[in-house]
Order: C-alpha cells, then sequence, then structure tokens
C-alpha cells in the first residue's frame, strides 16, 4: 500500500510519510536514562502522541514502557480516588503486558496483586494503596519501568488527578527509599508543571505545584527545513518527481514555521488535490509533478486559509474561551505596536501554549504565516469590527503589505522599524537584523 501524508491521529511510519525523529528520540532518552520526570507540553496537533508511540519502540529493548492515553479515562473514573485507581491499574495492566516477556516470578506475582486489588479482591482500594502496588512491580521488575501519560488535559481540571500527581511527586522525593518509575512523561497542550492543588479548607498550607518535580522540556519538535526535505525525498522516490527538494522543504517552513499539522496539510494538499490524481504512472506522475512547484505551493496555501479543519477551529475556539487572549492577538495584529514577550503575562502565556504566537528576539510574534493570515480573515470578517475606525485603516495597511497573495514580512518589519527608531533610536534596526 502506498505511503500518504497524514493530518488525523498519529503517524505511522509503515503508512505515512514522516520527518525523522531519531534526534529527538536520542534528546528524550537521555532525560529518560537520567530518571527525569518532565511534560512534553505542546499546541495541539503539534505531534505529541506519534513521539509518545515512536519513544516506546525505541526504549522498549532497555526498559518496560507504559504508554497511556487519558481521554480514554470518562468522568466516572475520576469520581473518586478509588474509581480512578481502579481503572488505571486496569489499564496499566493491559499496557504493561504488551511486553511479551512475561519476567520474573516475583514481577509476576507483583502483576497479579495489582489485578487482584483492581477488582476489588483485597479490600480498600484507593491512591495509597494503588502507588503501594506499583512500587513492589518496580522493585520486582527486571527491567526499569518508564510511564507515559497522554491526553493529561483531559484530567487536568480534576482533584483526583491532583492526588496523582502528588503521589507521583512523593514516590520521586523518595525514590532512593522506596522503589518508583525510573521516568514520568505527561503529554499535553497545559503544562501541567504550572497547575495548583485544588485547596481544600483542611489543606491550605498546601500551595505547590504537585508536578514541580518536573525538569524543563526544551527539545525543539517543530519541523526544520531539513526535517521537511527529508520527508519529501522519501516521497519524491516513491514517485520520481524530481522536485527542488530545497526550495520545496523551504516554501513549506517559510509559511508554517515547522508546525507540524500545517507542515503535512499542505503536503497532503499538494499531493492529493493540487496533483489532481492517485498512482504512479507517468501521466499521473506529470500531474503531481506540476503540483509541487511554487504555483502549486500557492494553491495549495489558498485552499488551507479557506478550509475548516480541526486544528483552525480548535484555535478559534480558545479565542472565544479566553478573553484576554483575544484581546491580546487584536492588538498585535491591528494596532503596529510591538508587544514585549512576557512570559508571566496570562494572556501571553495561554497564546504560546495554544501556539498562536512564540518569542522572537524578546517580542511576541505571531507563530506562522498561514496562523497570521488566517487571524486577519478571522477577525476582518466579524461585523462589530469592521465598523471601527483601526480596522479600516489596518486593513489598508494589510493590503499595502500583501505582495503575490502572502504578508511580504521584510516591508511590515521595515514599517515597524520606523515606529521602532522613533521609540527606541537605532533598536529598530536591529530589530530586522533579528527577524530576517
Amino acid at each position: 500500500m502506498a505511503k500518504a501524508f497524514n493530518v488525523t491521529g498519529a503517524c505511522i511510519p509503515e503508512e505515512h510519510y514522516m520527518v525523522r525523529l531519531d534526534g529527538r528520540l536520542r534528546e528524550i532518552r537521555e532525560l529518560v536514562d537520567a530518571g527525569k520526570y518532565f511534560s512534553v507540553n505542546r499546541a495541539r496537533q503539534y505531534g505529541k502522541t506519534t513521539v509518545l508511540m515512536a519513544l516506546e519502540r525505541y526504549l522498549q529493548n532497555v526498559y518496560r514502557v507504559v504508554l497511556l492515553d487519558f481521554q480514554t479515562f470518562d468522568a466516572e473514573k475520576f469520581r473518586s480516588g478509588s474509581a480512578f485507581a481502579a481503572a488505571f491499574a486496569k489499564s496499566f495492566l493491559r499496557a504493561l503486558r504488551r511486553d511479551k516477556e512475561e519476567g520474573s516470578q516475583a514481577f509476576q506475582a507483583a502483576l497479579s496483586r495489582l489485578q487482584e486489588c483492581a477488582q476489588g479482591g483485597r479490600g480498600e482500594f484507593a491512591l495509597m494503596e494503588l502507588f503501594e502496588e506499583l512500587s513492589d512491580i518496580c522493585a520486582a521488575a527486571d527491567r526499569p519501568i518508564v510511564l507515559m501519560i497522554d491526553e493529561v488535559d483531559s484530567a487536568a481540571d480534576n482533584q483526583v488527578f491532583m492526588d496523582f500527581l502528588a503521589q507521583l511527586r512523593a514516590y520521586y522525593i523518595r525514590r532512593s527509599l522506596q522503589p518508583t518509575f525510573r521516568s514520568v512523561i505527561l503529554a499535553g497542550v497545559c503544562d501541567v508543571k504550572n497547575l495548583r492543588r485544588k485547596l481544600r479548607p483542611e489543606e491550605e498550607h498546601k500551595v505547590n505545584s504537585p508536578w514541580n518535580i518536573a525538569t524543563d522540556f526544551k527539545i525543539d519538535m517543530s519541523f526544520s527545513p531539513g526535517d521537511i526535505a527529508g520527508m519529501l525525498e522519501e516521497y519524491d522516490s516513491d514517485y520520481g518527481i524530481g522536485m527542488d527538494i530545497g526550495r520545496m522543504a523551504d516554501l513549506i517552513h517559510a509559511y508554517t514555521s515547522g508546525y507540524p499539522f500545517l507542515v503535512s496539510r499542505l503536503c497532503k494538499l499538494m499531493d492529493e488535490e493540487i496533483g489532481g490524481t492517485q498512482g504512479r504512472g507517468a501521466l499521473e506522475n506529470s500531474v503531481k509533478k506540476r503540483a509541487w512547484t511554487e504555483d502549486g505551493f500557492q494553491k495549495a496555501v489558498r485552499v488551507i486559509l479557506s478550509e475548516k479543519n480541526t486544528l483552525f477551529e480548535s484555535l478559534t475556539g480558545e479565542l472565544t474561551g479566553y478573553p484576554t487572549l483575544n484581546g491580546m492577538l487584536r492588538a498585535l495584529l491591528f494596532t503596529g505596536r510591538s508587544i514585549v514577550y512576557n512570559a508571566d503575562d496570562p494572556a501571553m502565556d495561554a497564546a504560546t501554549m495554544f501556539g498562536f504566537i512564540r518569542n522572537q528576539c524578546g517580542v511576541a510574534v505571531i507563530a506562522n504565516r498561514i496562523f497570521e493570515t488566517r487571524l486577519y480573515n478571522y477577525y476582518l470578517s466579524l461585523a462589530e469590527m469592521q465598523g471601527l475606525e483601526i480596522y479600516k485603516a489596518s486593513l489598508q495597511d494589510r493590503n499595502r503589505f500583501i505582495v503575490d497573495g502572502h504578508l511580504d514580512m521584510r516591508l511590515v518589519l521595515e514599517s515597524f522599524a520606523i515606529h521602532f527608531n522613533d521609540l527606541y533610536g537605532d533598536r529598530g534596526e536591529a530589530f530586522i537584523s533579528c527577524s530576517i
């Protein structure tokens, strides 16, 4: 079966064109080997699940890896500590037994005790009892156990989850006395390291995050031009198109800044819609070759800017849920003033978390050209904005900066530098050299 570009769910190497993850996996392996607990928090559809699944395969010869998905836990599982403990134990055992190596008798006995607890056969079973059984399993295991949990956002506003993190923290601190997981990796949009324990009246003194033991995760998960080129080389080899791989990779990166979903979506559009045909015959490949040109790429950009997809629906939904984020993005796009990047600002933190903006030389900028244009189109379509003079002026300015259907960022930055110089002298020129 021919491979395809994938934008739904995790990518599978045997089925999908993918960037090579080897370098990222090696970097993550270093954190695991060092016994670190950490969060992989990135924006939606940023490849987190794909990386976790690849990491599970990458580590399995050295560690016993347990990969869970909290999205499969319904609200009933978080009703109480005992309900969660039983559900977690069952999912944990199911995942652990995917490893076909049975291990020692002591290990099997520890698994059986957890199974019996989860089925209610050993008396009270809540979080404390769960972690006692997990500790016994870690002690008896022939290989260190790595716990990975995907979609932790599903539980982030739940007290039981806070208590679960607190138990992980306690066992991590006492790991020299009580056996525990070698490493714990939580993946989601929000950074659970910054969550605060929901305080009960009797716990007012507990103000620390139950996940403040987590180390920073600084591995870049965006796709570089080289990453994109590697993926295109495989595709080009399959179809014999003879595209200018370097030029195409640079174009895709220039518009997406390496956002994984956007990269894959543009490639999928060029392959399946702009290319227009499937197969590898001479006629089909000649059509595909025209799709993988700058003209074909611009057609794909126009399609993605006008379509509804899960990522854009999610992002516009966040604008409704976070009014301060909405206001900050409007100011960033339409007032022409720079906004200093401040990670302590809640609106800026939310905008970064959801992937709207990034920190560029200490200044907040929209994360990529696709988002920038899409947000412009979204705001300018709102009826309440169209009567405001500032938005009419911004629309005229926006048209001045559009060249061949896209924003000419040099013109934008040069215009900004004039304004910046008026305030800060020659720092405006420094901003241009930093940004281009």
